[in-house]
């Protein structure tokens, strides 16, 4: 052969190993064989599977809602409130009047913010959940933010603006009606995954209110017998969020969750080198969510009322307790292959895939924004 053609042809082979190995684009539904399971960590009814990953990607540029609300930087209002706020390039926004299912929301940070669904603003004229997973750009123009109402029954504003809920504060401790512990800041609730689902998948207000209606009443049943004065104010309250800030509630979700948050908290400080980034979890030995980050830093920011949501739904959660296996993780992780596939984008901010497989709904939210290009968060949920 001519040693410059054979040259020629070394070159391109080489050159299509190089892409087909190093530049080929991780495409939605494919599986991830990165993220193994660890030996669960259990209390009570509720098991969870410590995630790890080959990789940490970059994430410290994002806010997470907590953070900007905090801050002041992140501002969230009721649609008919927003008058006088101006896009920098173009009309003054507009809206009629207040909506149920509708916010609107300003990043002021220099920062992109990221919202996860599942994740309550108390105030306004309702309590809301956010209903999917989004990045909204650093020193965004006001957005309208998709949400589902978790207070049925009132439409009184009590505040102009949303913020956090008190069940929770950022030290990862329930909070008191004396304010925060140990002046820590509140932090945004995350509703426990059956009403997470609702929002999620079902996309569905009425389903919504159901499942929040049923929840408290199982809470109820659960904090002290029926017909006791505590019992009677959880069934009385309409908000999802005072109901979780309920002493006797806290109590009980607190008996799961802190022995499992101080476990796996633990466990990021020794894993740091291994990439921890999330958690697959089981409910009576039955799997029933997973949540993934891109980060051990990013984990480690949600993992206080992530783990609290899941505590939620074992205080309320009661049948016969099976064995779950780490096998059984693993397979439910790795599935991700779908009959059907449903893509949202922003182009150069974000992408949200939605698939749909048997027996397993999972959502995959991408980071378009400059320098990155990969997962953010990743949750699944079984059917």
């Amino acid at each position: 052969m001519n040693p410059k053609l054979f040259v020629i042809l070394a070159v391109l082979l080489i050159a299509a190993a190089f892409v087909m190995t190093d530049h080929h684009p991780v495409q939605a539904g494919e599986v991830t064989p990165a993220l193994k399971v660890l030996d669960p960590i259990h209390h009570g009814n509720l098991t969870v599977f410590p995630v790890v990953a080959a990789r940490n990607y970059p994430t410290g540029e994002f806010l997470t809602l907590d953070e900007g609300l905090r801050s002041g930087e992140v501002v969230v209002t009721e649609a008919g409130s927003v008058q006088g706020l101006v896009r920098r390039h173009g009309a003054p926004v507009r809206h009629d009047g207040a909506e149920v299912n509708r916010l609107v929301l300003v990043n002021n940070s220099k920062r992109p913010l990221l919202l996860l669904a599942g994740e309550v603003v108390s105030g306004g004229k309702q309590d809301r959940v956010i209903g999917k997973d989004r990045i909204v750009p650093a020193e965004s123009d006001p957005i309208d933010l998709s949400v589902f109402c978790v207070e049925p029954g009132r439409w009184v504003a009590t505040t102009d603006h949303f913020g956090a809920s008190e069940a929770l504060y950022s030290d990862g401790k329930a909070g008191g009606t004396g304010g925060p512990a140990h002046g820590a800041p509140p932090m945004a609730l995350m509703v426990q995954p059956s009403v997470r689902a609702k929002a999620m998948a079902e996309k569905d207000q009425n389903q919504v209110w159901n499942e929040v209606n049923k929840q408290k009443a199982a809470m109820a049943e659960q904090v002290e017998v029926a017909g006791s004065p505590v019992a009677i104010q959880l069934e009385q309250t309409t908000s999802y969020a005072k109901v979780n800030e309920n002493a006797e509630v806290r109590k009980q979700v607190d008996s799961i969750a802190r022995p499992i948050e101080q476990s796996y908290q633990s466990l990021i400080h020794q894993l740091r080198d291994r990439n921890a980034v999330g958690v697959v979890v089981a409910v009576n030995g039955r799997i029933i969510w997973a949540d993934v980050f891109a980060s051990t830093d990013l984990l480690a920011k949600y993992w206080p009322k992530l783990v609290r949501s899941y505590a939620s739904e074992a205080v309320v959660t009661r049948a016969k307790e099976m064995p779950v296996t780490m096998k059984q993780a693993d397979e439910f992780l790795a599935a991700m292959e779908g009959r059907h596939e449903t893509i949202e984008s922003e182009p150069g901010v974000y992408r949200h895939t939605e698939i749909n497989g048997d027996g397993f709904k999972a959502f995959e939210l991408t980071s378009l924004l400059p320098k990155t290009g990969f997962d953010v968060h990743v949750a699944k949920m079984a059917e």
